[in-house]
């Protein structure tokens, strides 16, 4: 194994999406997966009916059992799921020093919401300052940058390179929510905003897809990739997942994590 990550983030008991889909990717990519759940979430393929949140100091133990025996080479953040939770991970932060990668989210596939109103603007202004990259689809772009949810690429580059001159964290975003037949993803940092451009796969199999595209990139980082390298390897890795979904479920099914993605 190379790379072991501690991933912080709700539970999926239908395994697609959430701790689930993490510790599968990490797994499958060659890494050690670790967790430290802040939810319990009742969800399948075809919505969430119930979120049950961890008490935020039982969060901060499971995260210090693993810190303080294992370690990590990197830290994949999914759903913090409110205020208190998102400063406690915000002190944490501010003393690590490894690849943070922040997956926002607000709410499922399904549209069913899994944070309180008022985290979007604490991820904004306490977790950013510490996080390596934050991969935020059209939605929660809108909701952290404070604009009219874009309806077309453009509109989200536009918004996403505002975001980013005004708090300088590093930013991939997802485009696999706005219409189109191209599926655009755009990584915007220091460096010049590249472009990632894949033909939209038709499918029903898209449950989880933010978790494990922010863990492949979480491990690949650990792995000592570049940012633009590991997001593009993570990319990929997830549209050959959905390419190769089992089809199960009623809903937005799950991907194939275990799909021979090539090593490199």
């Amino acid at each position: 194994m190379k790379g072991r990550i501690l991933i912080i983030a709700g539970s999926d008991p239908s395994g697609g999406a959430g701790i689930q889909a993490d510790i599968k990717t990490v797994t499958a990519l060659g890494g050690y997966g670790a967790s430290a759940i802040t939810a319990i979430t009742v969800q399948n393929t075809m919505g969430v009916t119930g979120v049950h949140p961890v008490p935020v100091d039982l969060i901060k133990a499971q995260i210090d059992a693993v810190m303080g025996d294992i370690g990590a080479d990197a830290i994949k953040i999914g759903m913090i799921g409110d205020s208190a939770s998102a400063l406690m991970l915000a002190d944490f932060l501010a003393g690590v020093s490894i690849p943070v990668v922040l997956d926002p989210v607000l709410g499922a596939t399904s549209g069913d919401r899994l944070a309180g109103d008022d985290v979007a603007s604490v991820i904004l202004e306490k977790l950013s300052p510490h996080v390596s990259l934050l991969t935020p689809n059209a939605d929660e772009l809108a909701a952290l940058a404070g604009g009219a949810v874009p309806n077309t690429p453009d509109e989200m580059a536009e918004l996403g390179e505002k975001l980013f001159r005004s708090i300088g964290t590093p930013l991939l975003l997802k485009g696999g929510h706005l219409e189109g037949d191209e599926l655009v993803d755009r990584l915007v940092s220091e460096e010049p905003v590249r472009a990632f451009r894949h033909k939209r796969i038709d499918t029903t199999s898209t449950h989880g897809t933010g978790c494990t595209l922010a863990s492949a990139i979480a491990i690949f980082l650990a792995q000592g990739l570049s940012l633009s390298v590991a997001v593009e390897r993570a990319i990929d890795y997830v549209h050959g997942a959905i390419k190769a979904a089992p089809g199960y479920g009623e809903g937005q099914g799950p991907l194939n994590h275990s799909w021979q993605y090539p090593q490199q």
